[in-house]
């Protein structure tokens, strides 16, 4: 289906746009110039050390713990920010969000939780957060990061409100790991490569730092951790990259196309203000589009490039990242047809509201 729908996209602009062999030419090689700087400037520092988190979140974070938070018997004050932020505590993507939320969901968590969950999981993986900070600037990617925490819990309150589900049941709990001080440590050294990789500093003292801290990591998954466990967690940062990267280079390269081929003028018309009908047409255009994991990012950049003003890019974000034709279908297997149109109309809503408040800041 994912492949589909990008085929289908790449078809209908080679359709509709009226051929031209130098443009098609230029279209093609710009795409795989955009690629080449990717693949250069934010795959082997940002990607890869952000995988490698992911992998030691996935396979050494005790979830069932954090899936606690979630039941029936937590505070609001306690499950709608947990909800919120554990789709970074849990390494979640547009892959796997559905039957995770599906889980959650029948287990117990109730419509707000479990909304909340749905809406921020993809947008604050820990991969999605370093690349929009580190390609389309650290404002954005802060302001992508509260904006979806927020709208999150909004939307999860006002779907408990209307529908009065508060959950019923509970997680089972597992004994919780003896290695929480080691995991700590691991996944700080790992975060702290990651974070000295984007500083602007003198160029000996940053990959001084980044020898030291990555060799440190190494030492831990050699001699600290057991066989079975760095071997997991090698086999999990694997499983992530092959199931991202494709998508993300895909995507890389039909932006590169885009910027050539997408009239300016046409996304300046419909995307480069920052009144309520285009940051409204940028959610609704992110609620209908497949945006595969990070893919969101180099098409974002393309649009910007071509004009699309800043309001609209957080909404195209919020929305582009919890929504898709494919998801939707899901959702409203789940929910219902009530709910799922209730929760798109929420989404819609709230990214086009963050999305003026960000365009007038």
């Amino acid at each position: 289906m994912k492949e589909f729908v990008l085929v289908l996209v790449i078809f209908l602009i080679f359709y509709f746009v009226p051929f031209n062999t130098n443009i098609v030419q230029n279209s093609i090689l710009n795409g795989f110039l955009m690629l080449q700087e990717y693949a250069r400037e934010h795959v082997l520092l940002c990607l890869v050390p952000a995988f490698f988190i992911a992998g030691t979140i996935s396979v050494m974070l005790n979830k069932s713990a954090v899936l606690k938070l979630l039941g029936p018997k937590a505070k609001k004050i306690i499950s709608y920010p947990v909800a919120a932020i554990s789709g970074g505590i849990l390494a979640v993507c547009s892959c796997t969000i559905l039957p995770l939320f599906g889980g959650i969901y029948k287990k117990g968590a109730g419509i707000g939780p479990a909304t909340t969950f749905l809406f921020s999981g993809p947008a604050i993986n820990i991969a999605a957060i370093f690349l929009t900070a580190r390609v389309l600037g650290w404002n954005l990617g802060l302001a992508r990061l509260f904006a979806t925490i927020t709208a999150a819990i909004l939307i999860g309150l006002i779907m408990e409100s209307l529908f009065q589900e508060k959950g019923e049941g509970g997680f089972h709990i597992q004994e919780e790991s003896k290695n929480g001080t080691k995991v700590l440590i691991f996944f700080s050294l790992q975060l702290s490569f990651l974070i000295i990789s984007g500083l602007k500093i003198n160029y000996l003292v940053k990959y001084s730092l980044m020898s030291l801290t990555s060799l440190s990591v190494v030492i831990m998954a050699v001699f600290f951790f057991k066989k079975e466990e760095t071997k997991s967690w090698l086999e999990e940062t694997w499983d992530f990259a092959k199931k991202i990267l494709p998508y993300l280079f895909i995507g890389v390269f039909f932006s590169g196309i885009l910027t050539k081929l997408l009239p300016q003028e046409i996304v300046t018309k419909f995307l480069g203000n920052n009144g309520i009908l285009s940051n409204l047409f940028a959610s609704i255009i992110g609620m209908f589009m497949y945006f595969a994991t990070l893919t969101e990012v180099p098409i974002v950049q393309a649009l910007r490039e071509l004009g699309m003003a800043k309001g609209p890019t957080l909404a195209l974000l919020m929305a582009g990242n919890s929504l898709s034709l494919p998801s939707m279908i899901v959702i409203t297997k789940l929910f219902g047809r009530k709910k799922a149109f209730s929760y798109f109309s929420l989404v819609v809503l709230f990214s086009t509201i963050f999305g003026i408040i960000y365009g007038h800041i």
